[in-house]
């Protein structure tokens, strides 16, 4: 009798939680549904020290706020992101609440660095190829080119970086940079010389390339001024040059 008892009393109490339990998701159910709680607003901050230059409010009332479903308890703060991310110029978001009812969306936005192929999208100067409008990217001036294989932009913006620097005692720079489908080599200085760096054999074949045309570059300067349109690096111990009305070559032996 005792033991029917004990079961009767935690059955009972077992019953009056789920109750108490069934009455508080009730009542979280109910404040939450409370219009104080519908979004008001989304606050817009730059994950980075300047400000925001190329996500505008315009472009993200029409692409990024008609995702956004629920109120402040009930949004996917998830798919608010994913919102956000498919705006031209955003690289990453991150969304947090701030009570009661504002959503604060932190942006990195892409910084261009050039354009990427012949397909009009863009290259970041961290590597990531991305599209957006292709005048905005040029209002600081025309941008830089870069192509290769699909995967490779990473490694041609380090490449890239790598030139900047081999050519700075020429006062050169690079303003186009290639690697094509074997994987070799061609860029673009801005003074308009190209120059065929070829593919890396080892860790030392580029800078052992420029190395060498930076060595000679201010006699052929001295003899041919502005005249220089390409030269050929791919050869182990010399190089073939074309100048407007002149060409030659030394050491025949292309690699």
């Amino acid at each position: 009798m005792w033991h029917d008892i004990r079961m009767l009393n935690a059955t009972t109490n077992a019953l009056l939680g789920l109750l108490a339990l069934s009455l508080l998701s009730s009542a979280v159910w109910w404040v939450a549904q409370r219009p104080m709680f519908t979004l008001k607003s989304i606050r817009i901050e730059s994950a980075q020290e300047d400000a925001l230059r190329y996500v505008n409010p315009s472009t993200v009332r029409t692409t990024a706020v008609p995702r956004i479903k629920g109120n402040f308890f009930t949004v996917d703060l998830n798919q608010v992101r994913l919102a956000f991310e498919v705006v031209p110029w955003v690289r990453r978001a991150a969304v947090r609440r701030e009570w009661p009812n504002e959503l604060i969306v932190t942006i990195e936005e892409h910084q261009p660095l050039g354009t990427w192929g012949d397909d009009g999208r863009l290259l970041s100067v961290k590597g990531d190829v991305f599209t957006a409008n292709l005048a905005e990217a040029e209002e600081d001036g025309e941008l830089l080119e870069f192509a290769g294989p699909e995967g490779s932009e990473k490694e041609v913006v380090a490449r890239y970086r790598d030139l900047q620097q081999w050519f700075s005692p020429v006062k050169l720079a690079p303003q186009a940079v290639q690697l094509s489908g074997r994987y070799a080599w061609s860029i673009r200085l801005d003074n308009g010389m190209t120059v065929e760096l070829g593919r890396e054999q080892t860790e030392t074949t580029l800078k052992d390339r420029v190395d060498r045309l930076v060595g000679i570059y201010p006699q052929l300067v001295a003899r041919l001024q502005d005249r220089i349109e390409s030269v050929d690096m791919r050869y182990p111990n010399g190089f073939a040059l074309k100048a407007q009305g002149l060409a030659f070559g030394l050491d025949h032996k292309k690699k």
